[in-house]
Parts: C-alpha cells; structure tokens; sequence
C-alpha cells in the first residue's frame, strides 16, 4: 500500500475526531459562559452555543479536508508519522486559536454589558433655575 494513502487514512479520522471532542466540550462547557455573556438569557446563550459550533465544524473541517493533500509523496513510515504530526499540529493549533479568538470576543461582550448593567440611568430633571444676569 501507498504510504501516502496510509497518512490520508490516518489524518482524516483522527483530526475530524479530535475537532468534533473540541466542538462538543467547548458547547457542553462554554454554554454556562454564554449565559453570563448575554445576562441569564438562556434561550439566546443556547441558540449563540449552536451557532458558533456549527461554524466551528464548518470552518475546521474544511480546514481539515484543504490541510489533508500533500505536496510530496510520502515514502516511509517515518514519513507518515512526519506528515501526520505536521498536519495534526496544524489542525490543534487552528483549534486553539479559534478557541482563543471566540473567548475573547465573548469575554469582551460580556465586559460590555456588566458596565452598561452598572450605570445609573438618568434622573428626571427636579426643577428648573432661572438664569442670573451678571
């Protein structure tokens, strides 16, 4: 057999693998987070969790099907396991950066919204002052 073909067997399965436990614990976890983010709205925390797994797959395993091609053929299983830990940590460092980049937009929506719960709201004028002439 190939020894490029066995790398292609290899890469696909473990990389959709690990995408889909990532995707799966960032929504299982992060849902108590996206409830504080949009104020104990839980109906808008669990329709937010949805969407951002469902472009996490989408964008991760495309991502996974683009990364899967090779340049060079790959002649030995030193080679399999070379192309495998390159395209792998490829694909982990992806992950982590979006993880990254969606706590910190939501940290900062969050940050956003307990300041706008801390201010006063305006008071209603009390009375009117008559200008002085100087």
């Amino acid at each position: 057999m190939d020894y490029t073909v066995v790398s292609y067997a290899a890469y696909l399965p473990i990389a959709t693998g690990v995408t889909i436990w990532v995707a799966r614990t960032l929504s299982r976890n992060g849902r108590i987070f996206l409830a504080d983010v949009f104020a104990g709205d839980e109906r808008l925390a669990d329709a937010v969790n949805h969407l951002l797994v469902v472009g996490f797959y989408l964008i991760n395993l495309g991502f996974v099907a683009l990364w899967m091609r090779n340049d060079e053929a790959v002649v030995s299983v030193a080679g399999v396991f070379n192309a495998l830990s390159y395209k792998l940590g490829t694909v982990l460092l992806l992950l982590g950066v979006m993880h990254l980049g969606n706590v910190y937009v939501l940290n900062r929506i969050r940050r956003r919204g307990a300041l706008e719960r801390q201010q006063r709201p305006p008071v209603a004028p009390q009375g009117w002052v008559a200008p002085t002439q100087a």
